[in-house]
């Protein structure tokens, strides 16, 4: 027989793990945007792939903190590119 506790439980850790309700609507709305998109269907498939390997929430906020990291990192990975 089927836990629906368990399956209603495993839910629940899946939208969390997405970010909510809130990352949803946003993972959702991506993908609408996709499909609306020019290209291929296969193009579309590989962009939806891509884009829901990482939630929403979590490739927003790595975003917002790129440029801090990316100018600490940027100071770096040009040296070792002059160096190289």
């Amino acid at each position: 027989m089927v836990d629906f506790r368990k399956l209603t439980d495993r839910a629940k850790e899946i939208v969390e793990g997405r970010g909510g309700t809130e990352g949803l609507k946003k993972d959702a709305s991506e993908l609408v945007e996709i499909a609306k998109g020019k290209g291929s269907v296969g193009d579309k498939a590989k962009s939806a792939f891509e884009r829901l390997k990482t939630p929403a929430h979590k490739r927003e906020a790595p975003s917002d903190q790129k440029p801090a990291s990316s100018s600490q990192q940027g100071g770096q990975e040009p040296s070792g590119d002059e160096a190289a």
